[in-house]
């Protein structure tokens, strides 16, 4: 069976990320809109922040993988 191209298998990652940052932009802006206090929407955003900068490098991460021909274990089964 033929191996797929890297851009194939770039295709899911990069839309779970887009998805997933989209979902946590959102739910910052609405954050930003109900929070009363800056003390307050700094807590709230912090949190969000760090999800969206983990995301960014798992997204990169999984990329250099692909680029370097690393397969998956789950690719075995």
């Amino acid at each position: 069976m033929k191996k797929a191209g890297h851009g194939k298998k770039m295709i899911a990652p990069v839309v779970i990320a887009a998805l997933f940052l989209g979902y946590v932009v959102i739910y910052g802006i609405l954050i930003g809109a109900a929070a009363l206090r800056v003390p307050v929407l700094i807590l709230l955003a912090l949190p969000l922040a760090a999800l969206g900068a983990g995301m960014i490098w798992a997204l990169a991460a999984r990329i250099k993988e692909i680029r370097s021909g690393e397969e998956d274990d789950l690719d075995d089964y």
